[in-house]
């Protein structure tokens, strides 16, 4: 079994039938993930109360038998996707329960309530059961790994999905008690952005004019192709022959199509290149630096 269960203290008979409650399938077998996540919203009550009558728990609460916390998608990074990235996401959280946990399940989503398949907008499951494993020292709290495996082309249908996710869990004790939380931590998947870069003529004599052109792109996950990506800001950047460093020349704005265009004056042998930085639905990119010889 995937998960570390301190189940010394029950009998086989308990341990059994907590395992043996009904939990969202697997990615790969099941349903969708979020027809998976909204059942897991909608009936983790009815679960808890059926197991422990004395009291009721409803969805999203958090307040059953096991508490998660620490929740951590990607190792606090943006998750970046172009049209065709596989990508497999890493999320981890604590668990943590005086009745044991047998399984925990894992899923990042948008929307406004994770128990309405309606109300969310998106929703990424996991292809096997997080792994759980018990602390050493601390008995009922549970250190959890889970990884997603993101496929751009399948999971990212539509442009809406670029933005803020949450990561939703749920799990049940070793008396098969459900708890749910729909938010434990938060993670952003952005669209790849690309940037292209020419600096004409070349050779160029120095004090005259270069001409600085590009494009900027990013991965348009509704035609599954990259699109001009216009109104951005954009630096133009400039590194000398011999040296290591980049400075910015000036701040430009992506006109239609995403296209880039200036000009500057020519000072030294140097390479020119354009740098964006990331947005809240786009990942940053910059340019290959494109050589220009000064006579």
């Amino acid at each position: 079994m995937r998960i570390s269960v301190a189940a010394t203290a029950l009998s086989g008979a308990v341990a059994l039938s907590a395992l043996a409650v009904p939990v969202a399938a697997h990615a790969a077998a099941g349903p969708s993930a979020q027809a998976q996540l909204s059942s897991f919203a909608a009936n983790s009550a009815h679960a808890t109360h059926a197991a422990n009558s004395a009291r009721t728990v409803r969805p999203k609460d958090g307040i059953g038998t096991i508490t998660f916390t620490k929740g951590v998608v990607n190792g606090g990074k943006d998750i970046v996707l172009g049209t065709t990235t596989k990508k497999a996401v890493t999320a981890t959280y604590t668990a943590t329960s005086s009745s044991g946990v047998a399984v925990t399940e894992a899923f990042l989503w948008q929307g406004t309530d994770p128990s309405s398949t309606d109300t969310i907008t998106g929703a990424l499951g996991t292809d096997d059961d997080p792994v759980c494993i018990e602390s050493t020292t601390q008995t009922g709290v549970y250190s959890c790994t889970a990884v997603f495996n993101i496929d751009a082309a399948v999971d990212m249908p539509y442009n809406g999905a670029a933005g803020t996710w949450k990561l939703a869990l749920g799990g049940y004790d070793l008396y098969a008690s459900a708890s749910f939380d729909d938010n434990v931590g938060t993670g952003k998947i952005k669209k790849t952005s690309k940037l292209t870069v020419n600096a004409t003529p070349e050779p160029v004599k120095k004090g005259k004019t270069i001409t600085v052109t590009g494009k900027l792109t990013r991965a348009n996950w509704n035609t599954g192709a990259y699109s001009g990506y216009a109104s951005q800001k954009v630096q133009l950047q400039y590194r000398k022959k011999g040296s290591t460093t980049y400075t910015t020349l000036k701040t430009i704005t992506a006109g239609t199509g995403g296209a880039l265009k200036t000009t500057v004056k020519a000072t030294a042998d140097g390479y020119y290149r354009y740098s964006f930085a990331t947005n809240a639905t786009t990942g940053a990119s910059t340019a290959t630096g494109d050589y220009v010889d000064v006579k």
